[in-house]
């Protein structure tokens, strides 16, 4: 994948990293890089997930 972003991605095609701990060479590689940070959860306010339910 790399190999493919460093010589064969299209000019006008920019690659967006969203994430925690990505490996150095996909940062380096990627356009536009933001790391995610957990701010508030209900799961520690003791709210449980429920099927069919995503937090």
């Amino acid at each position: 994948m790399l190999v493919f972003l460093a010589t064969e991605k299209p000019p006008l095609t920019h690659v967006v990293l969203t994430g925690r701990n990505a490996k150095p060479d996909l940062i380096e590689a990627a356009d536009l890089v933001t790391e995610m940070m957990l701010v508030k959860h209900p799961f520690r306010a003791g709210i449980k997930a429920r099927k069919g339910v995503e937090f």
